[in-house]
């Protein structure tokens, strides 16, 4: 897969460049500010970028807005946002992006290189990915009476992995589980939770984090 890299700490961006190519990927240009990304992707082409959230100039939010702008301009660009910070404001962001080809991921899983391919290819593959730690956050009880305790354990384990971005597949292959089995746990999620059916992975990704987003905030 050709990557293009967008990380301003040089340790972690010679770090990063070292972990892809010993996974196969190739690194056909770095950046170190913002508006670098936007023209090196037109001039290169890559499979996928993966961004630092937070990048100079501002030290913000530039890798969520460069992310809107890459997939606004190159829909068939993925893009993984790498974060030292669990915040749902950001899962919410990857819904009003589309989930398609987008990923959110905590840095420390940069530690855990097979994770990493994984979720690139994934990603290339036109699917989802969002860190664990935050789907676990966001599946966290708010208040007496949640809809989310009506839910069994194994339920709650296939809405997890759901959220991630796991296609029917993916969980079943995770969980031990028949495709048949998940799609059982799966149509019993979206009743109880009152969320309509969204066959497709990218919709029903949109749908489960909109319903999570949703409950936090409320």
């Amino acid at each position: 897969m050709r990557l293009i890299i967008a990380e301003d700490s040089l340790l972690a961006r010679e770090g990063l460049n070292r972990l892809l190519g010993g996974l196969g990927h190739q690194v056909v240009a770095t950046a170190t500010r913002a508006e670098q990304v936007l023209g090196l992707v037109a001039r290169h082409a890559p499979d996928a970028v993966v961004l630092d959230i937070r990048l100079p100039p501002t030290f913000t939010d530039e890798g969520l807005r460069l992310a809107a702008a890459i997939r606004r301009r190159h829909p068939r660009v993925a893009v993984l946002i790498l974060s030292h910070y669990l915040e749902n404001s950001y899962a919410a962001a990857l819904l009003e992006n589309g989930a398609a080809r987008l990923g959110y991921l905590l840095k420390e899983r940069l530690l855990d290189a097979a994770m990493l391919d994984e979720v690139l290819r994934r990603l290339h593959g036109g699917g989802t990915a969002v860190d664990p730690d935050v789907v676990a956050h966001l599946l966290a009880p708010r208040r007496e009476h949640d809809a989310l305790a009506r839910l069994t354990g194994r339920e709650r384990d296939v809405l997890a992995l759901m959220a991630q971005g796991l296609s029917d597949r993916g969980i079943a292959d995770r969980l031990a589980l028949s495709v048949t089995t998940v799609g059982t746990h799966t149509h019993n999620v979206f009743r109880k939770l009152g969320i309509g059916d969204a066959p497709a992975s990218n919709r029903r990704v949109n749908a489960v984090l909109a319903y999570l987003t949703g409950r936090v905030e409320a």
